[in-house]
């Protein structure tokens, strides 16, 4: 199978993580989807990463898909869990997302001109990830490891990386209890962002 990855999303290191704990071999394509690479548009005309195309040759273009998929034909302990542990684990999953979706809109929008407008959508998307923190904080969140539990440890990841003078760990201790017991897993020790 073949991945289009960029080493500095937090999207593809959840894929990335995902492909580790199932032990499933990725063929990694340096791709650039601000560039909008041919390859990458001809597998994803949406120009995204992580976008995965699988050996039957279907392109699966989002990490949420992608993880579902890989935890589907992956002989590992399932990621996605059934019954009623399933639900708390994907809300998990939907706030991490959350947190990694407000992150990477900032982190964008920081790299161009300053503008009152930018500024307000900027100070909305750190008040978003520090509400949601917050609320994970205050319920706690479970120690196994879940699509819910291996986002969040993405996410707090790229916080680390693109935000790291802001240290969302001052009065969160349970949130970093968590995020250092996981960070000995290979599957995130590993995939740590670079670029």
């Amino acid at each position: 199978m073949k991945l289009h990855y960029s080493a500095a999303s937090p999207f593809v290191r959840k894929v990335v993580a995902t492909a580790m704990h199932h032990g499933i071999p990725l063929e990694r394509v340096g791709s650039n989807p601000h560039a909008s690479p041919a390859e990458l548009l001809a597998d994803n005309p949406l120009s995204k990463v992580p976008a995965l195309v699988t050996d039957a040759g279907m392109t699966l273009p989002d990490s949420p898909l992608i993880c579902e998929y890989l935890d589907s034909i992956g002989g590992a302990a399932k990621l996605y869990p059934t019954g009623e542990a399933r639900w708390p684990a994907l809300r998990l999953a939907a706030l991490a997302d959350g947190i990694l979706t407000a992150a990477v809109l900032r982190r964008g929008q920081s790299l161009m001109p300053a503008e009152e407008a930018r500024a307000g959508l900027i100070a909305r998307q750190q008040a978003a990830v520090t509400r949601t923190l917050d609320l994970l904080e205050t319920e706690g969140v479970p120690a196994a490891l879940n699509i819910g539990t291996l986002t969040l440890v993405c996410a707090l990841g790229y916080l680390d990386f693109r935000f790291g003078e802001e240290d969302w760990r001052p009065g969160r201790p349970k949130l970093t209890a968590f995020y250092e017991a996981h960070m000995a897993n290979p599957i995130f020790a590993e995939t740590v962002p670079a670029g």
